[in-house]
């Protein structure tokens, strides 16, 4: 059975990365190249699993170990918030921690176990593993948004967490935590870790511009703007929003603001995309999302509806009113109204 569950979540991590390599043009060199990476250390951590291996019996492949797993996890957030196109050099120095495990896993497993000289070393480093997980929950807790991500990061914390902690107990000799003695509870650990990871790349499959920044400024790299008349076509675009209230149209397109302003379509998605880093969708709902919390200020607006006032500023959906609301203010227009008095 064990060996069941190890097959199918290989397959299951190899069948991701044939998904990813099928939409590679989408997306940012940096997040998707990390995400394959944390996906293939996964399949590699259960392929080396020591207790347990699905194919060689009683063999220790140190270097089959989460650590790996967790360092390209930890970069792969933070590459997926900055959207940086390039891959920064300095931070391969993320995984010195992974040579430097690897090295005294290698003594241990053909020299000797227990010397405090690897031990110390060994503590510390699991400490930044650990360290990496704490941080990439920090930037999608404080992101707010695709916090459904920390419903998969969380129990992957608390196992790691827990392992560290026996690690502490068994070096000062005391009794180590025990939550299961079942003789595959370390093999079937490594299945839920995996699976828990492929709970947020198989969103990938769902709504990939949840999980990968998409290179929508490649289709820029031959523009004829300049920056006169970026400064120009920008300024255009905020005194269209903030002195003419064009975001109030519920059916203003950039087809229409292209030909009100007489600026190129491609122009303005340009200048969205690139120079001000949103897309127009989210560029006017900003306005209109301000323009509905000023009128929650005025008692004018008092005898509406929530509803009724976002529809004075321009939202025709429901659905989209509130899934905006919350991504710019972290609160459902209901909470945030509460919070005002």
């Amino acid at each position: 059975m064990l060996e069941t569950f190890q097959l199918i979540t290989v397959i299951q991590g190899l069948f991701l990365i044939i998904i990813l390599f099928k939409t590679k043009n989408k997306y940012y060199e940096p997040a998707f190249w990390l995400l394959v990476g944390s996906i293939t250390s996964v399949i590699f951590y259960i392929l080396g699993d020591d207790d347990n291996n699905p194919f060689i019996k009683h063999i220790d492949v140190f270097f089959f170990d989460k650590s790996l797993f967790i360092t390209f996890l930890f970069l792969f957030i933070k590459y997926q918030y900055s959207q940086k196109t390039n891959f920064i050099k300095l931070d391969y120095l993320y995984f010195i921690p992974n040579i430097l495990f690897f090295i005294i896993e290698f003594l241990e497993s053909n020299y000797s176990e227990g010397l405090l000289i690897l031990d110390i070393p060994e503590l510390i480093l699991e400490f930044i593993f650990l360290s990496y997980l704490l941080q990439s929950f920090y930037v999608l807790f404080k992101q707010k948004i695709n916090r459904w991500m920390l419903i998969f990061l969380t129990p992957l914390i608390l196992l790691v967490g827990y392992a560290l902690i026996n690690e502490i107990l068994y070096w000062f000799t005391l009794n180590e935590i025990v939550i299961s003695d079942h003789e595959h509870f370390g093999s079937y650990t490594i299945i839920l870790i995996a699976l828990l990871f492929y709970g947020i790349a198989f969103k990938l499959v769902i709504s990939p511009e949840d999980i990968l920044p998409s290179t929508e400024t490649k289709k820029y790299k031959n523009s004829n703007l300049n920056e006169e008349l970026i400064a120009k076509y920008r300024t255009q675009l905020i005194e269209l929003m903030e002195q003419e209230d064009s975001y109030k149209d519920p059916l203003l397109s950039i087809q229409k603001v292209s030909e009100k302003l007489e600026i190129p379509r491609q122009y303005i998605s340009e200048i969205l995309n690139v120079h001000m880093d949103t897309s127009f969708q989210d560029f006017v709902n900003n306005y209109r999302v301000e323009a509905f919390i000023d009128c929650l200020e005025k008692d004018q607006y008092n005898h509406l509806t929530l509803m009724g006032i976002a529809n004075e500023v321009g939202f025709n959906s429901k659905s989209t009113f509130y899934t905006y609301f919350k991504k710019i203010k972290g609160l459902t227009p209901l909470e945030y109204k509460k919070s005002m008095f």
